[in-house]
């Protein structure tokens, strides 16, 4: 297993004195995390007519920042499993003294607090021990702030840059770029999966050769887990490598899974395929395919999550060919044959069977779309289903695919459906609707009409009609179960990006704009004022209200709805974004600390992520988001294509209600003992 050097870093290192500590000085008490216990100690009554989806056995990821003006901010998890009631203490150890009890009664209304008695030249450490029924329960794993630690709303991961390379005579350098998160060794913590992009990565339409897609998996102490050369038979960009991981077989440890070729290389150095094959076309130098890979084998493959080690290998469905047979209006495929609209992909995670999770993998966008489910079961990878634009029954499917790509349980039958843009897929692999709305960017779902049962998708269109007849509308709202179209806008209007967020509290729901004609309401379309946020990329929840804030670049801003403007909350230096002009982060998610959102950018040198994280006190409480299903799932598909915000199921915002209990089980019961020290 491959390490890192020994770069300063804000993620402590093993805990084992403090854990000590803590074992010898408080009460042990088994930690009560199986849905089965938790359900006894008052969680509610759950819906009995849905499976229980198996999901991540988290810790209680706890976090402290230090703040400024002798502050530490300390933040940790309520999880989906959790008692209505549950309460907190927290406690702080400064050097190997006994613990102190931070808090002068069990904290409920937040799950965060700000120490201002701490001495900050010295080496703090915090941890929680969940409260029941007045009686404490076992610790949280302890989070350790090095003595004299640096003023700063982030943690630190150092990387492991790929050393710079050279191909067709010109040098390529790696930067870091799209990220996921997932608990690759069971520990109840988040590793980050992280892709490499090279400096002469390629759109499908773009000739010439790339350096090789590399994938990364690393702890939060900058422990490097592995490395995988996915090799020179899989092109870079985009469009070509959507990577997920996920815990598919419900053993509480994630699993990647993503498309190879010859002569990829798995975390622990094997070969997949024949290594000696070169399917590229490297001849003529000047011709439309120079660089394309439009020949050869193409797999895929599952990988171990803690060691990167293949697993298994399945043909990879469906096959390129024929490469004329993906684009044009209606599906009709025009005129490409040069292996650009038959390598674009996408894919997610879905629980289809509403038990354990499936990966669907996409291909194609403008005409044709294939979509192929498959199950990790038993290690051993099989076909679930396949759903086919080109078939004669879901011929009015084709052209209706996004750069982009949403699970959500649209119908409310407890099995999630994929959205792909203007058309949904069943859990049955079968087509439940399209809207006709046609191929789009930018794709939101979730309940952004909470006075409407149900989801709800707000997508923007890029119009491919060539005669009125068939012009489609810039954006439009419609319903996550039926299609039905609830309203549009902006016919023949091509529109690239496009957002939707309660940004606004004087108006029902989320807010929605993009398209041309200002910022809109969702539930009937029209514009409230004809101002609108400067971001239209990303959002995340950071603040202590209850509205989303924006993320563009490397800022989080707050849309002051008074005065039609926004205002700055987080200006980060030394960072940069991915994507051009797209200006994504790595990743968004609540990852650590209580429900609202971390972001992660890379650093501007590539040497390290850094995940920054609000030290804005909290006015409320939720589980993590991390145990909606929806919400989590968007996590897995977050890096795929053009990136997207997530959404979770249920609505958050202005005068919202209180979130459903999540109908989930834990794969195993872990002892937070068990793992103290391994942060």
């Amino acid at each position: 297993m491959a390490r890192a050097s020994s770069p300063v870093s804000t993620i402590p290192r093993p805990l084992a004195a403090v854990n000590q500590i803590i074992k010898n000085t408080m009460l042990t008490k088994k930690a009560l995390l199986t849905f089965s216990l938790a359900a006894c100690l008052g969680l509610g009554t759950l819906n009995t007519t849905q499976a229980q989806r198996i999901m991540e056995n988290l810790g209680r990821g706890v976090v402290a920042v230090h703040a400024g003006k002798d502050s530490v901010y300390v933040g940790w998890r309520m999880l989906g499993t959790d008692a209505d009631d549950i309460a907190f203490n927290l406690y702080r150890i400064t050097d190997k003294q006994k613990p102190v009890k931070l808090n002068s009664k069990p904290i409920t209304a937040t799950t965060d607090f700000v120490d201002t008695s701490a001495d900050l030249s010295r080496r703090n450490s915090y941890y929680v021990r969940p409260v029941l029924k007045g009686k404490e329960q076992e610790a949280s794993t302890a989070y350790a702030l090095p003595a004299t630690a640096p003023a700063q709303p982030y943690l630190s991961i150092p990387l492991q840059v790929p050393a710079p390379s050279e191909i067709d005579g010109r040098t390529f350098t790696y930067s870091a770029n799209d990220a996921s998160a997932a608990d690759l060794d069971g520990d109840g913590e988040y590793e980050i999966i992280l892709k490499w992009d090279p400096s002469n990565s390629r759109n499908p339409p773009q000739t010439g050769l790339t350096g090789n897609q590399l994938i990364d998996a690393y702890k939060l102490d900058g422990t490097r887990l592995w490395r995988i050369d996915l090799g020179k038979n899989v092109r870079s960009g985009a469009a070509y490598t959507q990577f997920l991981v996920y815990d598919l077989d419900g053993d509480g440890k994630a699993e990647l899974v993503c498309k190879t070729a010859d002569g990829t290389v798995d975390g622990a150095g094997k070969i997949i395929g024949d290594a000696t094959k070169d399917w590229r076309l490297l001849s003529p130098a000047n011709s439309s395919m120079y660089g394309k890979v439009a020949e050869g084998p193409e797999y895929l493959t599952v990988f171990d999550g803690l060691t990167g080690a293949a697993l298994a290998s399945q043909e990879y469905v469906p096959t390129r060919y024929p490469l004329d047979g993906w684009g044009g209006i209606g599906g009709n495929g025009g005129n490409d044959n040069t292996a650009s609209r038959s390598d674009r992909f996408t894919a997610c995670v879905a629980y289809l069977d509403g038990k354990l999770p499936s990966v669907v993998m996409v291909r194609g966008w403008y005409g044709r779309t294939v979509a192929a489910a498959w199950d990790w079961r038993g290690n051993k990878l099989t076909s679930r289903w396949v759903f086919d634009s080109a078939k004669p029954e879901w011929e009015s499917y084709s052209g209706m695919a996004n750069h982009s790509v949403t699970v959500a349980d649209f119908d409310s039958d407890g099995k999630d459906e994929i959205c792909v843009g203007a058309m949904t897929i069943d859990d049955n692999g079968k087509g439940l609707y399209t809207t006709g709305l046609r191929h789009g960017d930018a794709l939101h779902a979730g309940d952004l009409l909470p006075s409407r049962p149900g989801l709800e998708v707000f997508g923007v269109h890029e119009s491919e009609g060539r005669t009125l007849a068939l012009q489609t509308p810039g954006s439009a709202m419609f319903d996550g179960r039926t299609g039905d179209i609830i309203w549009s806008n902006n016919p023949g209007v091509d529109v690239g990006r496009g957002m939707a967020a309660d940004i606004d509290p004087n108006f029902p729901g989320a807010e929605c704009w993009g398209a041309p004609g200002g910022t809109r309401r969702a539930d009937t379309g029209e514009p409230i004022y004809k101002e609108v946020p400067n971001s239209v990329n990303f959002a995340a929840w950071w603040d202590a209200d209850l509205l989303r804030e924006l993320v563009d670049k490397t800022q989080v801003t707050k849309w002051d709805w008074q005065n039609k403007t926004t205002k700055n909350l987080l200006a980060a230096t030394g960072v940069s974004s991915n994507n051009g002009t797209k200006a994504t982060p790595c990743l968004t998610a609540d990852i650590l600390g209580d429900w609202r959102e971390e972001i992660i950018w890379r650093s501007t040198d590539n040497k390290e992520l850094r995940i920054y994280t609000t030290t804005i006190p909290a006015t409320n409480r939720m589980y993590t988001l991390m145990h909606d299903p929806q919400y989590r799932l968007a996590i897995a598909w977050q890096n795929v294509s053009y990136n997207q915000p997530p959404h979770p199921s249920f609505f958050i915002g202005e005068s919202m209600k209180k979130p459903p209990r999540p109908v989930i089980v834990l794969p195993q019961v872990r002892k937070e003992q068990q793992k103290l020290g391994k942060r």
